[in-house]
């Protein structure tokens, strides 16, 4: 057996090995995507930035399966298996390239998207609804207030209906001493939300994108070591029983 296919067969080994990991990841990844943008989906009105997750998720379950077969195949050098392998790395390659797409896509989208619709959420504030709580949770984990700076709560219905005052979620930490009054400043979180959630988002999505591009840059090694396995046992079967 020359240097080449025995080279060849580490690398996939090192592949399946991998396939296992990289499936399990990616399913991890897509479901922190998905949990991540659901705890903010009332500011979020273009639903088409859960697409890579929605992608990665089940190429994930498959490569898990997947790297069992190809382990396996490239054992035995099975042409059959080989070719049903090759086939698959190149199947979720081109689906870590769609998700790649669709990622870039939308990351550039988020602020567009964002701007208008959290002005909305927060104008419907009401201390009640579930606009509320979907604020009062923004507010509160990501230590800010109101949408560009702590001043929009004075153009909304809620300010003027509790004497000039911002919801407690502006408070800082768990200050029983806050009462949303604007001459608290000191015990409010004054950065606007909008930045913020920008940012988080772009970065949640940032990781996803670039756990993926690693992934889809293996399968392309993979996809060469198959090829050159499979070319030395076509080469040879005119000599050399094969397994199928």
């Amino acid at each position: 057996m020359d240097c080449g296919i025995i080279t060849s067969k580490i690398v996939l080994l090192l592949l399946s090995l991998i396939f296992w990991a990289a499936g399990g990841s990616l399913v991890y990844v897509g479901s922190y995507v998905i949990k991540s943008y659901s705890n903010f989906d009332n500011f979020l009105q273009d639903k088409y930035t859960f697409i890579p997750a929605g992608i990665i998720i089940p190429v994930g379950v498959v490569m898990f399966i997947i790297g069992t077969v190809g382990c396996c195949a490239t054992l035995r050098e099975s042409k059959v298996g080989l070719s049903f392998f090759l086939l698959v790395i190149l199947a979720i390659f081109a689906a870590e390239v769609t998700a790649l797409v669709f990622g870039f896509r939308y990351q550039s989208r988020i602020k567009g998207n964002l701007e208008q619709s959290m002005s909305d959420v927060f104008m419907k504030y009401d201390g009640e609804n579930s606009d509320t709580r979907a604020v009062d949770y923004l507010q509160s984990q990501l230590q800010c207030c109101g949408v560009q700076t702590y001043l929009n709560w004075t153009t909304t219905p809620w300010f003027k209906s509790i004497n000039n005052a911002v919801p407690i979620s502006c408070c800082k930490g768990n200050n029983t001493q806050c009462t949303g009054k604007l001459d608290q400043l000191d015990l409010l979180n004054t950065r606007g939300c909008e930045g913020t959630l920008v940012q988080l988002l772009q970065d949640v999505m940032s990781y996803a994108m670039l756990l993926i591009l690693g992934f889809a840059i293996t399968k392309f090694f993979g996809t060469l070591s198959v090829c050159v396995i499979t070319c030395k046992i076509v080469s040879r079967s005119g000599y050399e029983p094969l397994h199928a």
